[in-house]
């Protein structure tokens, strides 16, 4: 092999890297009937399996525990779900986040009703109102780049999509065990629309949520699919859009030494300010929903 054929290897071998999948079977029920414009499912007796699994390289590791070795690997199972979800709303996930509490009459233009009065969010032992895990990963070879490559999901229903006011959002702490966080983002994972969809705030209007006062809403831009990254399954190839984003960076040696680990939380929770967040989609279900991320080595 010549000296330009080697070099085109490299370059090849360079762009390809692992992919991990973070999978979530979610069966949900509806729980009950839902006031205008909120709705509540159930999934107290279902579990909530989540699953990651790398592609054939072993540069990019995942684990849901921090400090065990033995945890590092290609696929992890994290904890399931159980309890409601409650429609939320955050600009800002470090925030936290707020429901609905109270509705008022709507003006011209707007519904009937409106939500108006809003409240902290629930998350204890005994309640949620939305899914929070966290995940770690690191590199056992070269520093690697992660991106989104995929979000992918299943509706019960494609004429009543609950996925249209799903968000799933990533909070990226700094290397190693700490507090100190880097980084968030906040995707929409569906592009579809309910047919039934209409501004249900009184402040709102379509793209708008919450403020960090948890009182008025503002216009927000949410990361869509236009800023994953493209990954090729059968290559193992990584290359990256105009818009792809970044999450974050796992360091590591090209001897294979294995670099700090990098915690991200995810989040899931369904956008209560999001006009496709209506009353038609409270006996639907998100029944699968999986999250890819990709490595590109530096």
């Amino acid at each position: 092999m010549n000296t330009a054929e080697q070099g085109n290897n490299a370059k090849q071998l360079k762009g390809r890297f692992t992919v991990a999948v973070l999978v979530f079977f979610i069966a949900l029920l509806a729980a009950m009937a839902a006031t205008y414009a909120w709705y509540v499912y159930n999934t107290g007796r279902h579990t909530t399996k989540v699953r990651m699994a790398a592609g054939t390289g072993i540069n990019l590791q995942i684990s849901n525990k921090y400090d065990d070795e033995t945890a590092y690997k290609s696929s992890t199972m994290l904890e399931s779900f159980t309890g409601k979800l409650n429609p939320v709303s955050t600009n800002r996930i470090q925030d936290g986040f707020r429901k609905v509490f109270g509705f008022t009459n709507g003006k011209e233009n707007q519904p009937n009703l409106v939500a108006n009065l809003f409240g902290d969010a629930e998350y204890s032992d005994k309640y949620k109102d939305y899914y929070k895990t966290s995940l770690y990963l690191r590199s056992n070879g070269e520093s690697t780049d992660v991106y989104i490559s995929d979000i992918t999901f299943e509706d019960s229903s494609e004429e009543a999509p609950i996925s249209s006011a799903i968000r799933v959002g990533f909070v990226v702490h700094q290397p190693g065990r700490t507090d100190a966080i880097q980084n968030e983002y906040i995707y929409a994972i569906s592009d579809a629309k309910n047919p039934e969809a209409e501004y249900n705030t009184s402040t709102g209007e379509e793209g708008y949520v919450l403020d960090k006062d948890g009182n008025t809403t503002s216009d927000y831009t949410l990361y869509t699919k236009a800023n994953y990254c493209n990954y090729d399954e059968t290559t193992g190839e990584t290359t990256l859009k105009v818009n792809s984003t970044k999450l974050c960076t796992v360091t590591g040696g090209s001897d294979g030494a294995r670099g700090t680990p990098v915690q991200v939380d995810v989040y899931i929770w369904l956008e209560g300010c999001d006009e496709d967040c209506t009353s038609n989609l409270c006996d639907q279900t998100l029944q699968k929903l999986a999250i890819s991320f990709a490595g590109m080595v530096q």
